[in-house]
């Protein structure tokens, strides 16, 4: 028992020294308890073989997935929108659009998709954002109250009922509870954010990336100004015409860049994309991606039968107008720079081999302030300069690995994975909708139903790659999870949890259970303050069960209690991690969180003692 609470109070002041990550020190704690013979091998790793430690994981593949896909972020910009000019009704809805949002996705996945939309919001309507990013940080924790996936303390108190034989949680078993919660911080919030007004600039704006994204490098480079996209209809001349024959380069002074052809289900749209060689054949109702001058390009479109897909200008004939922007799901863009003593120096662009050797496309050339958009593939390339590339990402980053001479600016895999695959939304809403429905209706197990979806939505392409949908799980999170059960049996096995139970029981028992109920959310509210949430609640999970059964009533009050209390600790930046990720972009400091979240935190607490018991009675 001495060592077990000694590991407790160690891993807790590393948790807030902070200099070593949560995950490691988690796993730290985990060897100790069994190079000291505390716990046994196959006890530290039980863990890892909960159902929970795969279904977080899995539930952070679906949001990334909802977010990829564009679907959570369409809906959040559209109800944001509703706030117009005035800072109180866009803090109203950052709220409740957090919240709603919260409730399905992890309340991480959440404040990583809204923080950069509330920060843009907050400069046009000249709010300050530090009155915004916190309660929303706060909102995604409120959020997971509302369902069964929404947090992960809860997944650990229902996964703690059912140990114990008890009938787990439905999904929407703490929404009441939740909901007191919300309309509380909706009250309470926004008076106790004035006090942040007082400090910091008005707006905090983004970091911004050395690294131009594809929108930009189109502006740069002027591409989008001499794009266009031209459809092959069924009465065209260059129908099965070989572009070797067709000579269009010489004749007309234009550039294929690729040609797209499309296909199409009732929920989705499949692209195939091919690069153009002398070989290649063109067929009806492909898409032709040509760069050039207008007049080049519309003298190649009239002579050949082709239709401009993009609208066009009214009165005389104009310059047709790009519509929505490049699709850069379809196409990737890079700059790549030429190093010194580069065999490509003094080369012509047609003679680098990159065409041949890695299927992408020279566009234009960036030579210190000077652009090069004309005539590219004549230009002899010097060292120093910046090419703009372009052809699938897949290409891109094998050319970022394969090419000694050049250096490709960025992470082609990584930039690819911040595109929207938005002809992919329907496909991610059906399956969100699905998996809640089995969850609402037990059709199947929640990790079953969690795992199908997941799968469901990386074998649709909702992600580019697998590699991608890994991406957006927080492994330190998995890992954090599974190594802590090791301290909670630990603590169940030498005791310490009933000896912790016996001091509230024995110290607030006579009082009865609800003096009870107070002692458990103070002593997890408490914790949590130093500890993460979710090994609060594995901590804490044991301890409600075993009060309740000293005072033999129901453990459902104590239990959602540890949960509420686990998650709503809004005192500490170290709490959740929402209440982290806001605090760089927020500029918040230890002290703004005590001044809003502690008399916040204590409030529903209090609330809480009596309304728990009303909800789920002892």
């Amino acid at each position: 028992m001495i060592i077990t609470i000694s590991v407790l109070f160690v891993t807790a002041a590393l948790f807030v020294w902070g200099k070593i990550r949560a995950d490691i020190v988690a796993l730290c704690s985990l060897l100790v308890l069994v190079l000291t013979n505390v716990i046994t091998t196959n006890e530290a790793l039980a863990g890892f073989s909960n159902p929970i430690v795969i279904m977080i994981p899995a539930l952070f593949i679906i949001g990334g997935a909802i977010s990829q896909t564009g679907l959570a972020g369409s809906l959040s910009n559209t109800l944001l929108k509703l706030a117009g000019n005035s800072s109180y009704k866009l803090f109203i809805l950052v709220i409740l659009v957090t919240t709603l949002i919260g409730s399905f996705l992890s309340n991480t996945g959440t404040v990583a998709m809204l923080m950069p939309i509330v920060v843009s919001l907050a400069v046009k309507t000249r709010s300050n954002v530090r009155r915004l990013l916190m309660p929303m940080a706060y909102a995604s924790s409120i959020g997971g109250m509302m369902t069964l996936i929404g947090t992960a303390p809860t997944l650990v108190i229902h996964n703690a009922l059912i140990e114990a034989g008890y009938p787990g949680l439905e999904f929407f078993t703490i929404l009441p509870a939740g909901m007191i919660l919300l309309v509380t911080g909706i009250l309470l919030l926004w008076p106790l954010t004035k006090v942040l007004e007082k400090k910091g600039d008005k707006e905090a704006g983004e970091r911004k990336s050395v690294v131009k994204s594809p929108d930009q490098l189109a502006s740069a480079y002027q591409v989008i100004d001499n794009l266009y996209r031209l459809k092959i209809p069924a009465n065209s001349p260059v129908i099965h015409k070989r572009l070797s024959d067709l000579d269009i380069t010489k004749r007309y002074e234009v550039v294929i860049a690729e040609i797209h052809a499309w296909s199409y289900t009732p929920l989705t749209r499949n692209i195939t994309v091919r690069l153009p060689e002398a070989t290649t054949v063109l067929l009806q109702d492909e898409a032709l991606y040509v760069i050039g001058e207008y007049e080049d390009v519309l003298r190649f479109a009239e002579e050949n039968g082709l239709k401009f897909m993009d609208e066009m200008g009214t009165g005389e004939v104009q310059k047709p107008k790009f519509a929505g922007r490049f699709k850069f799901d379809e196409i990737g863009m890079a700059e790549v720079v030429i190093l010194a003593n580069s065999h490509l120096h003094n080369r012509a662009v047609k003679d680098s081999g990159f065409r041949r050797n890695y299927n992408v496309n020279i566009l234009a050339i960036q030579r210190k302030d000077q652009y090069i958009i004309h005539d590219v593939m004549d230009v002899k390339m010097q060292a120093g300069d910046m090419l703009l590339v372009q052809g699938t990402w897949e290409d891109i980053d094998r050319l970022s690995r394969l090419e000694t001479d050049v250096v490709v600016i960025g992470q082609p895999d990584y930039e690819a994975s911040k595109i929207t695959l938005s002809h992919k939304a329907p496909i991610a809403a059906a399956t969100l909708v699905l998996m809640v429905l089995s969850m609402v209706f037990n059709w199947l197990p929640p990790v079953i139903a969690v795992m199908l979806a997941a799968v469901t939505m990386i074998l649709a392409k909702c992600f580019r790659t697998v590699k991608d949908a890994y991406r957006t799980v927080s492994w330190e999170s998995v890992i954090l999870f599974a190594s802590m059960m090791s301290l909670a049996v630990a603590m169940e096995k030498t005791g310490t949890s009933a000896v912790v139970t016996n001091g509230i029981v024995d110290t607030l028992g006579t009082y009865g259970p609800y003096m009870v109920l107070a002692g458990i959310l103070t002593a997890t509210s408490f914790l949590t303050m130093f500890i993460n949430n979710t090994a609060t609640a594995i901590l804490f999970a044991p301890i409600a069960l075993q009060a309740s059964a000293s005072l033999g009533v129901s453990p459902y009050p104590f239990l959602i209690g540890v949960t509420i209390a686990a998650s709503m600790c809004l005192a500490s930046p170290f709490s959740t991690p929402p209440n982290a990720m806001v605090m760089s972009a927020g500029k918040y400091n230890f002290m703004d969180y005590v001044k809003v979240g502690l008399p916040l935190q204590v409030i529903y607490i209090i609330i809480m003692i009596f309304a728990l018991p009303l909800i789920f009675p002892f």
